[in-house]
């Protein structure tokens, strides 16, 4: 599969401690070359006393891929 997860659905872990689960709106190669995806999350998250609807994930804390609405366990 290639890096450029947009428009598909993604589930992982945010900050190694938060599930979360959303679209990917932006997959780039960010500084020093790792791949993040920015996802627009189903539901807002509090982290540290700030709600976020959006979260960036690194490749490695997407633990699962799917381009379908709904996602399996």
């Amino acid at each position: 599969m290639s890096w450029n997860l947009e428009g598909l659905r993604v589930r992982g872990t945010y900050l190694e401690d938060f599930p979360v689960e959303g679209r990917v709106v932006l997959s780039r190669v960010s500084y020093g070359g790792k791949v993040v995806h920015t996802v627009e999350l189903d539901a807002p998250i509090q982290v540290f006393g700030s709600v976020r609807d959006r979260v960036i994930l690194s490749q490695g804390e997407v633990l699962q891929i799917s381009s379908n609405r709904q996602m399996t366990a």
